[in-house]
């Protein structure tokens, strides 16, 4: 017996594969990018200092 190519599920292709960031809030922690990015730099800086000495 063939399968027909008729009984397919098909998804709206708009919808398929997408994810909006601003609807998902995985964690109740949110830090501003800027922030995370002068830690880091903070934190080589701090690092090159210390093997300096």
């Amino acid at each position: 017996m063939a399968m027909s190519h008729d009984n397919r599920i098909s998804t709206p292709q708009s919808q398929t594969g997408l994810m909006r960031y601003s609807d998902v809030t995985s964690s109740a922690i949110q830090i501003d990018p800027k922030i995370v990015m002068a830690l880091c730099a903070l934190v080589i800086v701090a690092e090159l200092v210390f093997h300096a000495l």
